[in-house]
This record gives structure tokens, sequence and C-alpha cells, in this order.
């Protein structure tokens, strides 16, 4: 195997024998199989669209299955099989759909006719040919750059499937991501077509988050600001975590007068702020972090665990039969719900212990998504002009067990007072915590919402910037961040298509990038490493 997709790939060069998340080789060579697989099937939906043919099973499945390659989405060998037989089935039958409207139907691309072996293992097997180190270009900048586009489409993917869920989606999110993919299959592209592409992939992830916040809205209204106890309730409780708000909805509705409490979990911790989730009474409160004490954490839960989406390491024997998993997740030894009736994981939470009494404990601040901060916009502008707010930083990103992110819980506690942190995604769960005050009013500390809020936090940069009349790149604000896995490469990818320059970036660099590729980033965005904090107040601030 080889896999260098997420930030802490073994050495910070790559996984070779097994995933440090827990991906087994078998595991990881299935994934490739099946992104070699739509990259066959993609360049069949690109011709399919010169001639007027748009399947919706096709794009809906496209983005379904790349998502499931995510890092920690999907762990079970077995569920591969049947993706792998969809994917040819949808391709053969495009085929015949544009030969129908007299398009080109034959295919000289080896993808676009590939034939999955009849056993797991043999599929192994195919899969070992098409991975990365497999991959002919001997170019090692276009190399970089033609995997760089995979990885963001991943995070892409999710996105789009997400506001799909939801009911939202976006032909041109569809095509971009058909698009990105087939053309990895393509000779004749040079080093500046690649970074189009690379940028083109920022665009499309813009889109594909603009779509799910209106999917997220429209369905359970702009979140406000809500006070979030980390405590517990005496009842018997249920865990749910990942990002999905539709599953989070339908289990706390199935288990309405049930005597249960539904806690949140990681990326989950936002949902509070939903008017549309936070009017049910047994929606009470958020259990645990992101990645420090995840292990512990889940082990020590007196209730059942629903894993909506990636936001978890493999899960150890000991909490396993506690844990259900719905949707793209999927894990061997772990029960899977995939018709949304969550009868067993109720069943499962009535039979456990649950709280025996309650936990009053400290409590967070979430909601401060783009309509809340438009809200106060005003008076934050005026206390800019007042000199009573001085910067904002934005410290957002992915969390992880790497060590080396206390440099973001410690870069927190060192912004000075007169400054805001704005922060969204698991990142946050370093400082979430933490009582930085208020400053005339406005909490120093904002809790944005999940990682695809990353657009909320896009149009509070864009509408303070028309504010002053200046770029976003002239603004008092500095971007912070961390990232683990794919869906935070797009967001960076989406920063560098808005131009938006200055970003550090930690806790390392990612293992795909060359040096030549590098130092484009640096030359064109002066994209650079985290250091110290100390270091890097003093060389944002002066």
């Amino acid at each position: 195997m080889f896999c260098y997709q997420c930030e802490q790939t073994a050495k910070g060069e790559g996984c070779t024998k097994l995933g440090v998340c827990g991906k087994e080789p078998e595991v990881a060579a299935l994934q490739d199989l099946l992104i070699y697989a739509l990259k066959g099937l993609s360049v069949v939906a690109v011709e399919a669209r010169k001639v007027g043919i748009t399947d919706r099973d096709v794009n809906v499945f496209t983005c379904e299955a790349t998502f499931s390659t995510l890092t920690n989405v999907d762990f079970d060998a077995e569920r591969f099989s049947p993706m792998l037989e969809k994917c040819v089935k949808l391709r053969e039958g495009l085929k015949e759909k544009i030969k129908a409207k007299g398009g080109r139907s034959q295919f000289s691309e080896e993808a676009a006719n590939f034939v999955p072996a009849k056993t797991i293992e043999d599929m192994v097997k195919q899969g070992e040919k098409v991975g990365i180190k497999q991959d002919p270009e001997s170019n090692p900048d276009i190399h970089a750059l033609k995997w760089t586009l995979v990885i963001g489409l991943k995070g892409v993917a999710a996105y789009a499937d997400h506001a799909q869920i939801l009911g939202k989606e976006d032909d041109s999110v569809y095509a971009f991501v058909q698009e990105g993919l087939a053309s990895t299959l393509r000779t004749d592209l040079g080093l500046n077509d690649w970074v189009g592409l690379v940028l083109k992939c920022g665009e499309a992830n813009l889109k594909a988050m603009e779509i799910l916040d209106a999917a997220n809205t429209e369905a359970y209204g702009h979140p406000v600001p809500t006070k979030v106890p980390l405590g517990a309730k005496k009842g018997k409780a249920i865990l749910v975590s990942g990002h999905d708000l539709k599953d989070l909805e339908m289990i706390l509705k199935q288990t309405e007068g049930k005597g249960i409490y539904v806690y949140t979990h990681g990326e989950m911790l936002p949902c509070h702020g939903y008017p549309g989730l936070k009017k049910y009474d047994h929606l009470y409160g958020h259990y645990g972090t992101a990645w420090q004490n995840q292990a512990k954490e889940f082990a020590e839960f007196p209730g059942a665990i629903l894993m909506t989406t990636n936001c978890i390491q493999r899960p150890r024997d000991s909490y396993k039969d506690n844990i259900f998993t719905t949707g793209l997740v999927g894990w061997p030894g772990v029960r899977h719900i995939a018709d949304k009736d969550f009868s067993p994981v109720i069943e499962k939470a009535l039979s456990l212990p649950g709280f025996q009494a309650d936990a009053n404990g400290r409590s967070v601040m979430v909601g401060f998504a783009r309509n809340a901060v438009m809200g106060v916009a005003g008076k934050m502008i005026e206390a800019v002009k007042a000199g009573a707010i001085k910067h904002f930083f934005l410290v957002a990103g992915c969390d992880g067990a790497k060590p080396g992110r206390n440099y973001y819980t410690e870069f927190v506690e060192k912004v000075p007072k007169d400054s805001v942190v704005l922060t969204l995604a698991c990142g946050k769960f370093r400082f979430f915590d933490k009582d930085l005050g208020d400053i005339g009013g406005i909490p120093r500390l904002l809790d944005i919402g999940q990682c695809n809020d990353a657009y909320s936090a896009i149009q509070i940069a864009l509408a303070l910037s028309k504010a002053f009349g200046v770029g976003v790149n002239d603004l008092p604000l500095s971007m912070i961040l961390s990232w683990y896995e794919q869906k935070a490469v797009a967001i960076l990818l989406t920063l560098f298509y808005l131009g938006i320059k200055n970003i550090r970036l930690g806790p390392s660099l990612p293992a795909f990038i060359t040096p030549n590729v590098l130092k484009v980033l640096v030359d064109n965005f002066n994209i650079m490493p985290i250091s110290t904090p100390d270091a890097d107040l003093k060389a944002i601030l002066g």
C-alpha cells in the first residue's frame, strides 16, 4: 500500500504497511481501485455531457463513492465490491445512452473499460496495480498536482454528498468532480494546466460549501448563539458523532418520548445552534473532544454511539459493540444501519446504564455562523474603528492525534486581549472551552461551526473587506490553519482560488507537495508553515 492523503501519514512521507489511521493494506488497495474505476466512469460521464446527457444516478454515485475513500470513512473491505460493480454497471449504461445519441461510446482509456475481479482477494491485486506509486506520470511536480487534485476532489465530493442528502445539488459541482477525475488519465496536460485544475477544484468546493450551507440553513434555520453544556443528564444516552445533520435529526425524532438524552460529539457540536435541531428537549449537550482522548471517551460513554461520517479512528474492540454506523461509514465488526431505522441504536442505549446522575460541568457557546456575526457587524466595525478590536485571527481546521497540535491551544491563549478569535471545524477542540472574555459585549472566541462552515468564514471576511473598502488580504485578519484530511485540502484550495494570502498551515505540510509546487504556492500566496506561537504572533502583529 501507499497512502499519503492525511497529515498524520507515516514519517511525513506515506503509509506503506498499515495506515496510521488503522487502514489495512487490503482496504487501501480497494480504495485505490475504486478511485481508478471512478476515473473511468468520469471519462464516460464527461463524454455524455458533450451530447447533452446528464445522469443524476451517475453524479450522485460518483460523489458518494469518492467520499467513501476519505480518511476514516470506510474500513470494511466487503463494502467495496458492490460499489465497484455498481460503478461499472453505471458506466456501461451511460455508454449505451451515448451510443443512442450518436456520441463516442468506445474508449481507449483502460479505466473506462475496467472489469472488477470476482473475488475480494483478486480485486485487492487489481488495486495494487493502480495506486499512487503505480501512476505512470514521470514528472514529479505534475504527479504531485495530479494527486493534490484527487485528494481535493475527495473533499468536494464529501460536501456535495452532504448537500444532496438534504436535497441540494448543483450540476457544476458534479461536472467538475467528473472532469477532474477524468483529467488524471490524460497525458497531454502541462504544469500550468494542472495548477489551473487544482485552483478550479477550489472553485468547485466553494460552490459545494455554498449549497451545503443553503441545505443546512433551509432545513434547520440559521444558527443562533447557544450555550451548550459539557456535562450530562441522569438517564439513558446516545452519542452522535460525525457531520451529518440529517442523521441527527432522524435519531432525535426516533428517540422522542423514550427517556433517552442525545449528546453530540466532535463536529456535531455546532448542531446545537440550529433552531430546527435545538428545539428537541432531549438534545442535551456535548460529550468529549475530537481526537485527543477519543478512545477513552468512547470506552467510558455509558450509552450507544452512532457514527455518521468520518470523525474517529478505527474503533477499538473494547467499545465496538456499542457503536453503530450509518451512511457511508463502515468498519469490520461494527453494525451498519443502512435504512435509517435506528431502532437497534435505541435498543442498545436502553440496555446500557446511561448516566447515573446529573454531571454539571462547564459550557461553551456555539452558533456564530455568518448570520449571527453579520448581525453584530456594525458593532464590530465600530470597535475596530475605535481601536477596541485591533486584529482578527481565524484559528481553524482539523484536529488529530499527532503531537504538535498543542500549538493551536497555546496560540489562542497568547492572542492579545484586543483581538477576536474566529474558529471552526474540529481543530477548535484544542481550545473551545477557553474563557477569553469579550470586547464590548462581543465574545472574543466565536465558534462559526463545522469544517464546511468555512463558507461562513469566507462570507464574514468578504463582508468586512467591503465595509472597510479593502481587499481581504489587507484586513487585520490572519489565518492560522490546521489540516488532517481531504476536506481541509479542498478548503485550502478554495482559499487559493479566492486569492487569499499569508496563510499559516500546520502541524506539518502535506507529503504530496513537492518542493517546486510548494515554491509556486509560496510565490503566489505566501503560504507558510507554523513555527511557534510566540514567533508567529510577533511576525503577524509586529
